[in-house]
């Protein structure tokens, strides 16, 4: 479904990316794991059209996308949950979802897709006319995650879901994430929570430094001694 072939990117004299090169197939969910600046939303903010690859090639269903704009590749169906959330902090929950399918006309479809969304994150709808800003830290990444699937993606880029929650929510937040690719949606999430990414990812991958230093199947990575001392704490 995706492919990023020897990609290089970064912000002017800085290389964050340096030749990275990964798949997702579709229906998996794919983690990419690593530590503060390795590169991880760099490399997602380059799949999404935010950055301009220097180098390399990204293809979505056999088709390039590295010459795209953010909106038409937002349009082929790849959406971009970013880091911090990025709310309308001053309109309320519903409005913020109405936000996400900016670019549908679909009456029935966009009210369809609210339900599911609140069926999924059922506290959403008890805050249907609150203000964004006015939640709390795990509520918003609920909205958040809501707002990016009203925009109905194939492929759904997540940047750091778990950051500053408290670890009940991130295990609630997590246990949705099989249930969206059980709907069709297919997930790359960049996570520096490797415990929990590597229980609901298929594979996995692991960023040091702009480059990718591992890869393999979740289980074996849990497995792997360089990650259980790098990022599960040594268990």
């Amino acid at each position: 479904m995706l492919e990023v072939n020897a990609v290089v990117a970064g912000y002017g004299e800085i290389t964050a990316l340096k030749g990275i090169s990964l798949e997702v197939a579709q229906g998996e969910i794919v983690a990419v794991l690593g530590a503060n600046g390795a590169g991880k939303s760099t490399l997602l903010k380059t799949i999404s059209g935010l950055i301009r690859p220097l180098e390399g090639e990204i293809a979505f269903e056999g088709e390039r996308i590295d010459h795209r704009k953010p909106f038409q590749i937002a349009r082929m169906g790849i959406v971009h949950c970013p880091e911090g959330r990025r709310l309308f902090s001053n309109l309320t929950v519903r409005e913020n979802l109405e936000m996400g399918a900016y670019s549908r006309s679909d009456a029935a479809g966009i009210e369809e897709s609210i339900e599911q969304v609140a069926s999924i994150f059922p506290m959403l709808r008890m805050r249907w006319r609150q203000k964004a800003g006015t939640l709390s830290g795990g509520e918003q990444q609920m909205l958040a995650l809501g707002r990016a699937l009203m925009a109905k993606p194939r492929l759904l880029l997540l940047d750091e879901p778990s950051l500053g929650l408290a670890p009940i929510l991130i295990e609630e937040i997590f246990e949705t994430f099989p249930r969206i690719r059980a709907d069709g949606v297919t997930i790359l999430i960049v996570e520096q929570n490797a415990h929990m990414a590597l229980e609901i990812a298929e594979r996995g991958y692991v960023m040091e430094t702009g480059e990718i230093s591992l890869a393999g199947p979740a289980e074996e990575l849990k497995k792997d001694e360089r990650i259980v001392s790098a990022y599960l704490g040594g268990m």
